[in-house]
């Protein structure tokens, strides 16, 4: 990182968020080894890049693949003191897809006509369409007069000084073959330099409301339908630097079937003239961010308050204001270690800034006369209330459940005993989500006592089954693209914190009895997912989680075989599941590791197509 950029990034963080935590993310920065997944993924992407390169043969056999629905991609191109190479790099690529049937219209808002873009815009190729503007109408301006060039029944957003690939249009018209309501694709994307080395590549997760409402991963590339974009309107100049931000906004509260195909199908360019077209500097554009998902959450009915992320610049905290601040039943189990309970009992007491909650701690197989004493204390607290689960073999499962049936409020806190609240807002922020109908289940970021993660989020796969991401990574130094930083969607989060409608276990039969300790929450929030509910990691709510302090870890022959069987009986149950991908977790990703490892070999089109 270069020093201006250096520079910039202390300047945000001074503005957003004052001189004590600056310096703190700067000496975090200056100290800290790089543990950046993106860093360590460089020699597992060169090999990517060699196992997944289109040969020769595969580049011909797409050229003689005469589709039944061949619709015509316009890409649409604002520029501005274009480079003569970028242009002609831009140009190339496109005039070498696989799939011809296609246009690119170019908007010039440069003033004056480089005379040097001859041999690229005229007479070269009738796909081509340049014009040049009376003057610069900014980002968005430039990119509506392009559409307005353009005759396509897709309309794709390509920058000036980037390029795709030669397979770009013909992956996105496979996808359409396959699927003639898409109207709205992304794809994978990776940074190409000036002399075409390519590194960070960004893979994706399918579609994630919640990640799109923290930040704009959807980026490049964005194909949609014309239709949908002439519903949306066009680019708005209001929120140049972020108008990108806000049409993907607009286009997904209103399409009907979001696809993300798991190919890298954009080359991002890195150089200095890449934000050429706007000469602000991008603190200006993270600022118009935040107006933009203002603006988004007021489209919707969602009243929210919209803060810049302390950890991931252009990423956002998101604070939904509360309809009714109804009550928060909070459930530990519990037998014996009242040091644990006792400090997770008063974390929550101290921290927690909601007012409506009550604490249960279900009882079982306590055997410490001390114990009993401490329950005694904690029962002169009318917020605490302790039941007694009378079950000699431990379950998990069995306690929750009846911890729920005893409680009588809306909400539904699972928490291990072992835990610390760090986060004084963290029911509002759990209620705030919860109270959407849409939203089944929100979990938490968990660290263990020496801060590196122990959980930010559950992807299925991993090794068979499923596992906590980004596990030991320590705080403050980011994983792949900080999303360990970032709220967003996975398929499940830890029942040791785990929060819910109570209404949810009713309808779901609770969770289940058979799975004792392992799995039950995986099954759970899939569970949730099949009823068509989305299950939330927020990266804004921490705890530290001390793990297994109470029940011991799975180390006896006793244990293990349990564990076997609970194993067995989960991937028995959820085998449909476990065959595709995770949505959440792009098949381009090692499932024998958390860490989003990039797969140093070949993906085949038959894993690609199990992603959707």
């Amino acid at each position: 990182m270069g020093l201006s950029r250096k520079v910039e990034r202390f300047g945000y963080y001074l503005k957003n968020f004052g001189i004590k935590s600056t310096i703190k993310k700067t000496f975090n920065t200056l100290t800290r080894k790089n543990h950046n997944t993106i860093e360590f993924n460089k020699v597992e992407y060169d090999k990517w890049l060699i196992g997944n390169m289109l040969t020769e043969e595969e580049i011909e056999r797409q050229r003689k693949v005469t589709f039944e629905y061949s619709p015509k991609i316009s890409f649409v191109v604002p520029m501005y003191g274009t480079k003569v190479e970028y242009l002609a790099d831009l140009i190339n690529y496109l005039r070498m897809q696989t799939y011809t049937n296609w246009e690119v219209c170019l908007a010039d808002g440069s003033g004056n006509y480089n005379e040097a873009f001859d041999e690229y815009v005229k007479g070269l190729d009738d796909r081509i369409h340049y014009k040049l503007l009376e003057k610069n109408l900014g980002i968005a301006g430039n990119t509506n007069e392009a559409i307005k060039m353009a005759e396509g029944t897709y309309i794709a957003f390509l920058d000036h000084d980037d390029i795709v690939p030669v397979d770009c249009c013909y992956e996105i018209v496979k996808k359409l073959n396959e699927d003639k309501t898409i109207d709205f694709i992304y794809t994978d994307e990776d940074k190409i330099n000036d002399d075409y080395t390519r590194r960070n590549p960004f893979f994706k997760p399918d579609y994630s409301r919640e990640f799109l409402e923290s930040q704009n991963y959807i980026t490049h590339l964005v194909v949609v339908r014309r239709e949908l974009l002439d519903k949306v309107g066009e680019l708005n100049p209001e929120f140049d630097g972020a108008q990108d931000y806000d049409l993907v906004l607009r286009l997904t509260e209103k399409a009907t079937n979001i696809c993300h195909i798991p190919k890298i199908l954009y080359h991002w360019r890195i150089n200095k003239g890449s934000t050429a077209l706007r000469p602000d500097n991008k603190n200006y554009a993270y600022d118009v961010g935040k107006k933009v998902l203002e603006a988004h959450f007021d489209r919707i009915n969602r009243k929210a308050t919209v803060t810049p992320s302390k950890e991931v610049i252009g990423a956002y905290t998101v604070d939904f204001e509360i309809g009714t601040q109804d009550k928060v039943s909070i459930i530990i189990p519990n037998k014996d270690n009242i040091f644990y309970l006792d400090r997770c009992i008063k974390s929550i007491v101290n921290k927690t800034t909601y007012p409506n909650y009550e604490i249960i701690v279900v009882e079982n197989n306590s055997t410490d006369k001390l114990t009993f004493k401490y329950y005694e204390k904690l029962k002169q607290d009318p917020r605490i209330t302790v039941i007694y689960y009378g079950e000699k073999e431990f379950n998990y499962s069995k306690i929750i459940n009846y911890g729920v049936k005893y409680s009588n409020a809306k909400y539904v806190l699972q928490l291990n005993n072992d835990t610390k609240v760090l986060t004084p807002n963290w029911l509002e922020r759990f209620v705030g989500m919860c109270q959407y109908e849409d939203i089944g289940i929100v979990g938490a970021r968990l660290y263990y006592s020496d801060k590196t993660i122990q959980h930010a989020g559950i992807a299925y796969g991993i090794k068979g089954t499923a596992g906590n991401l980004f596990v030991n990574i320590p705080k403050d130094i980011h994983g792949y693209y900080a999303l360990e930083a970032v709220t967003r969607n996975v398929s499940a989060v830890t029942g040791a914190c785990l929060f819910a409608r109570k209404s949810l276990y009713e309808e779901l039969g609770y969770m289940n009895e058979d799975l004792a300790v392992a799995f039950n929450d995986v099954d759970f929030c899939l569970k949730a997912r099949e009823k068509g509910y989305r299950v939330v990691y927020n990266a804004d709510i921490e705890l530290i989680h001390y793990e297994s302090k109470s029940r011991g870890y799975e180390d006896t022959e006793h244990k293990s075989a349990r564990f076997e069987k609970e194993k067995e009986k989960f991937v028995n149950t959820w085998k449909k599941v476990l065959d595709k991908p995770d949505p959440y977790f792009n098949i381009n990703f090692s499932r024998d590791y958390c860490e989003f490892i990039i797969r140093g070999e070949r993906i085949t089109d038959e894993e690609r197509e199990k992603q959707k």
